[in-house]
Parts: structure tokens; C-alpha cells; sequence
């Protein structure tokens, strides 16, 4: 089972967010993070819900639902998703 830890500048991403999309967004999170292995891994990408983010110098992805995207990375030897950022899709890949 993976970890959910949001990196600090999350926390100021949802300021940006009103209450109800910041709730779904949360349930999403948690619901993806609990679901999360290789098979569902798969399926979400065959279905372009998540992307390996191409141009970074480091292992990104991305998440996404609704109007928004979560940028996140895998660190499989300590289980953990790290979630970068969490902005709508205008905003998302800015500062990457």
C-alpha cells in the first residue's frame, strides 16, 4: 500500500480551490492513492487519465480529473506518492 504526503506547497495550491472541489480533490487522492497498484496504474493511463510528464528532470505524473491535475511521483523502495502540485489545467505545468 503507498503513502499520500503532499509536498508544502500544496497546502498554498488549495487556497486557490474552493471548499467542494477541494473535498473531491482530497477524496480522489485518497481513493487513488488506496487503489493504487501496477494493474490500476495501467488501466488509468490506457484510459489518459495519467501521463509520464515528458521534459522534467525528474520522474513526473500526471493525474488527471475534472478541470484539475495532480502532479505526483512514485518512490516504490518507500511507498510513497508524492503529490507536487494541485492546480486547474491552465496552471498545472507551470514550474515544473
Amino acid at each position: 500500500m503507498y503513502q499520500l504526503v503532499f509536498e508544502k506547497r500544496v497546502k498554498k495550491d488549495f487556497k486557490n480551490i474552493n471548499k467542494p472541489d477541494i473535498l473531491f480533490i482530497k477524496n480522489t487522492i485518497i481513493d487513488f492513492t488506496e487503489s493504487f497498484n501496477d494493474e490500476f496504474e495501467q488501466n488509468l493511463i490506457n484510459k489518459g487519465k495519467i501521463k509520464k510528464l515528458k521534459g522534467t528532470s525528474q520522474e513526473l505524473y500526471r493525474l488527471k480529473f475534472r478541470s484539475y491535475r495532480v502532479i505526483y511521483k512514485k518512490e516504490k523502495e518507500r511507498l510513497i506518492i508524492l503529490v507536487l502540485s494541485i492546480s486547474s489545467r491552465e496552471n498545472a505545468y507551470k514550474g515544473l
